[in-house]
């Protein structure tokens, strides 16, 4: 597995397993399990995923030792606040019961995000957490909470594929050494993106499905990336794209393809609301 170096040292896998949406219990258990089983060394959940439980448990039960296992999880927006979010760090670190988090980021930026922030940089301080970072942020929001932050994000996670290449925010990320992680790296299933000629016309020369083009486009550009599947066969296939290497000109064939959209817009109205509403982690 390629790793990548974050900005304060920290070592991360460039592929991680994503269990957003997967069913709470045994269908994350196993999903985790078989990653793990297949070679993947990095699982990304969250408080409101509400499986962390389950991540931990695959993760204890799976013989791997712990420290070759890089674990995110990350903080919902009701815990946000200095003494709040000492709490939520406390509850994800017992409900994956593997003794500390490998990277721990603010989920959504809305609120007292910095007093969460401060929370986070003791809890890193104090050895309860390797890294720190963000996800979802825009480059209003960014402009808005990091320059209140002490120490910089390692990472920003955020919604990124061919088709929305962020490429606004990662100018101002690049300035700071701060890695994308990708969410939705394959675009959700997106007909247009998994369709796309120029992709397709790769797969061909290549012997591999898009989505192993997608994604080593997405790892030659530097981006961690987060497949997610309950399918053997796929979580296989999105881990097996180290065998080959897209040339100058088909990575800027690749970045053609942006439209600059996606599916999710940080920066419309209500959308804290809307995810306070629909998720709550807790009374």
């Amino acid at each position: 597995m390629e790793t990548f170096t974050l900005n304060d040292g920290v070592v991360i896998p460039s592929v991680g397993f994503g269990v957003f949406m997967i069913p709470v219990g045994d269908e994350t258990y196993n999903a985790v399990r078989t990653a793990l089983s297949l070679g993947y060394r990095h699982i990304d959940t969250a408080a409101a995923y509400f499986n962390e439980a389950d991540v931990g448990r695959a993760i204890r039960d799976s013989g791997i030792p712990r420290e070759e296992i890089f674990v995110t999880s990350k903080l919902w927006l009701q815990d946000y606040g200095y003494e709040p979010a000492k709490k939520g760090i406390e509850t994800s670190l017992k409900n994956l019961g593997l003794g500390y988090i490998d990277l721990y980021l603010i989920h959504q930026p809305y609120g007292d995000v910095p007093g969460a922030w401060k929370a986070m940089e003791e809890a890193k301080k104090e050895g309860k957490i390797r890294s720190i970072g963000v996800s979802n942020m825009t480059l209003k929001i960014w402009n808005s909470f990091v320059p209140q932050f002490d120490a910089m994000p390692s990472v920003n996670q955020i919604e990124c594929n061919p088709l929305y290449q962020q490429k606004e925010i990662r100018k101002l990320m690049a300035e700071h050494d701060v890695r994308l992680e990708a969410w939705y790296p394959l675009g959700h299933g997106d007909k247009a993106l998994l369709e796309n000629p120029v992709i397709t016309a790769l797969a061909e020369k290549y012997g591999k499905n898009p989505g192993q083009i997608i994604l080593r486009f997405e790892n030659q550009e530097g981006f961690i990336v987060l497949p997610k599947s309950t399918h053997e066969k796929r979580i296989k296939g999105n881990i097996d794209i180290f065998d080959f290497k897209l040339t100058d000109e088909e990575m800027k064939s690749m970045e053609a393809l942006d439209t600059g959209k996606g599916h999710h817009n940080p920066d419309a109205p209500g959308v804290a609301e809307m995810l306070l509403a629909n998720f709550k982690v807790h009374d």
